[in-house]
C-alpha cells in the first residue's frame, strides 16, 4: 500500500505532466505548417523544434562555405543584430545542393562561428532543392513559388509563418528593399 503522501506527490506529478503535456499539444498546435519541423543544431547536433520561432519574422537562407555570396554571413549578422531584439531571426542551412560545401561539419562551424561570428542560428548541412530536400525548404519552395536556384537564397516569413518575400543570391540582406520589407513586419503585431 503506498502511503497517503507519496499518493499525494504522485498525483501532483501526474497532474503538471498533464498540463505539460496539453501545453505542449497547444503550441504545436499553435505552430504554423511552415515551422512544425526539426533541425539540428550545427554546433552540437541538437535537434531543434523549430516551432520556437514561431510569431517571429525571419530570415531563412540557405548558406555555403566555399561561395561567392559566402561574405553575406557579415550581413546577416549585422541585420540579426539590429532586429533580434524585436522579434527577428535569422536561419542558415548550409546545403552542398550546389556543391560548394564542405561535408565537414566542424568546417562549417568553425567559418560560420569564428571566422564571421554568427551568432544567429545555424542548422546542420541539409538538401534544399528536389524530392530529397528538408520538409521546410519543400514548403518555403511551395510558399514561396520557387526552390533555390543558388547559395544564399533567401526566404523571408512573417510572424504567422507565412512566406511574404523570395530574394536571389545577388540580394544582400541588407539591401534596402530585404530591410523596409522587415521593418514593416515587425511593426504588425
Amino acid at each position: 500500500m503506498i502511503p497517503n503522501r507519496f499518493r499525494r506527490r504522485l498525483a501532483l506529478g501526474a497532474a503538471l505532466w498533464v498540463a505539460a503535456a496539453a501545453t505542449h499539444a497547444q503550441s504545436r498546435a499553435a505552430c504554423p505548417t511552415l515551422l512544425n519541423h526539426r533541425a539540428p543544431r550545427l554546433q552540437d547536433e541538437a535537434v531543434q523544434d523549430l516551432c520556437q520561432y514561431a510569431g517571429q519574422v525571419l530570415l531563412v537562407v540557405n548558406t555555403a562555405s566555399f561561395c561567392g555570396f559566402t561574405p553575406q554571413y557579415e550581413a546577416m549578422e549585422a541585420l540579426f543584430g539590429r532586429y533580434a531584439q524585436r522579434g527577428f531571426q535569422v536561419l542558415g542551412f548550409p546545403s552542398n545542393d550546389f556543391r560548394q560545401e564542405s561535408s565537414d561539419r566542424q568546417k562549417i562551424a568553425e567559418l560560420c562561428f569564428n571566422t564571421y561570428g554568427v551568432k544567429f542560428p545555424m542548422f546542420t548541412p541539409i538538401q534544399v532543392r528536389g524530392a530529397k530536400a528538408h520538409p521546410l525548404y519543400q514548403e518555403l519552395a511551395r510558399a514561396g513559388g520557387e526552390p533555390p536556384r543558388w547559395n544564399f537564397h533567401k526566404y523571408l516569413v512573417d510572424r504567422r509563418g507565412r512566406v511574404v518575400a523570395s530574394y536571389p543570391s545577388d540580394v544582400s540582406p541588407l539591401d534596402p528593399r530585404v530591410t523596409a520589407r522587415i521593418e514593416l513586419l515587425l511593426a504588425e503585431k
